[in-house]
């Protein structure tokens, strides 16, 4: 199946950094991963608090493999895996997938930041990954939208360090230069709806203030051709079992299988270069 992008949207993704599809996933395909995400007890039982600069918290969990769970499938999808590949220019694999879930009143910021920020230092020499974040429930700028200075990863690879809280983020001076001369998008999105972003587009992301949740499932993935050189926590060039569309729905509300406890992280764990600075210690992601 050729990628779902018409030429404008691939266009798009090439000088913008990013491209929003609506409705990528339909109704029933989207109510069985927001089921998922809810009941799943792997997921329950992995999700982890990351806190901001201000002491409000995101709630997350990670795995590094698919597998056949509904969301499994939805990462191994032919319209999502080919579309990647269209973007990153050949086979791609699946470097890992996670849920942001941010609470009504209490869901922490996201400080800005770039994903090859963390992923150069996890032994990814280029940067041929992107991310695909699917919103599970209707994102807004009032529950903490994602955020994204558009055409930003033109500017390449920016330096990363220890921000105020327990988060890593973009030399802020940069950040600072690159708003005053790109636009800043808020990526509001309804349920189903998919961004795919390149990995150096700045983004960010508010504190949830309002009453309504905040939920996304991000799928990350890197070229095939960009096998890490680095043993990390994110796993090296693994082959993708692409499966039909239909396979999604066929599956229905299947969580994942409990041999696959291990594919699941108890708190993403940076290398020693991000790990420790004055003192303290952070995560990378």
């Amino acid at each position: 199946m050729p990628s779902i992008l018409s030429p404008n949207q691939r266009a798009a993704f090439d000088q913008d950094g990013y491209v929003l599809i609506k409705g990528f996933f339909d109704a029933e395909e989207t109510s069985l991963l927001q089921r998922a995400m809810e009941e799943d007890p792997a997921i329950r039982g992995h999700f982890y608090d990351r806190g901001d600069a201000e002491g409000m918290t995101t709630k997350m969990a990670v795995w590094n493999h698919p597998g056949d769970s509904v969301y499994g499938l939805a990462a191994r999808s032919a319209k999502m895996v080919d579309t990647m590949e269209d973007l990153l220019g050949g086979e791609v694999y699946h470097y890992h997938s996670k849920i942001t879930a941010k609470e009504p009143r209490e869901g922490g910021a996201w400080e800005w930041h770039q994903d090859y920020g963390y992923w150069y230092n996890n032994g990814c020499l280029f940067p041929l990954m992107a991310s695909a974040m699917i919103a599970l429930d209707k994102c807004t700028k009032a529950n903490g939208c994602l955020q994204v200075l558009k055409g930003s990863h033109h500017l390449g690879r920016i330096d990363h360090g220890l921000l105020e809280g327990t988060q890593v983020g973009a030399d802020l001076r940069r950040v600072e230069e690159a708003k005053a001369k790109l636009d800043l998008v808020y990526c509001e999105m309804e349920p189903g709806d998919v961004l795919f972003f390149h990995c150096n587009t700045l983004h960010r992301s508010d504190q949830n203030r309002s009453d309504d949740r905040r939920w996304t499932l991000i799928c990350c993935y890197n070229a095939a051709r960009n096998d890490p050189y680095l043993d990390h926590h994110h796993p090296r060039y693994t082959p993708l079992q692409k499966v039909p569309d239909e396979a999604i729905k066929a599956a229905g509300l299947k969580f994942s299988d409990a041999a696959n406890e291990g594919d699941f992280m108890k708190k993403s764990t940076p290398p020693p270069e991000l790990r420790k600075k004055g003192g303290k210690v952070f995560v990378a992601e």
